[in-house]
């Protein structure tokens, strides 16, 4: 995985559902374990969130959150 890969995942916005808007850095982690179970959508996005997914199982949020953007 590049740099350039994990600030836009960190930065992506949430295009649809129930966070709609939210940074993928912000998301809750039960959502994204829920997205785990039930499978992460196809394509970039769907990389995004899985990745998503292991830096909140594996508690690295709190030193990517400085990366976020506004």
């Amino acid at each position: 995985m590049d740099n350039q890969f994990l600030l836009e995942a960190i930065n992506q916005t949430m295009p649809f559902g129930k966070y709609a808007g939210r940074k993928l850095l912000q998301l809750p982690e039960p959502y994204l374990v829920w997205f785990h179970q039930k499978g992460f959508p196809e394509g970039k996005l769907g990389q995004q969130l899985a990745l998503m997914h292991e830096i909140k199982v594996n508690g690295l949020e709190t030193m990517l959150q400085p990366l976020l953007r506004d």
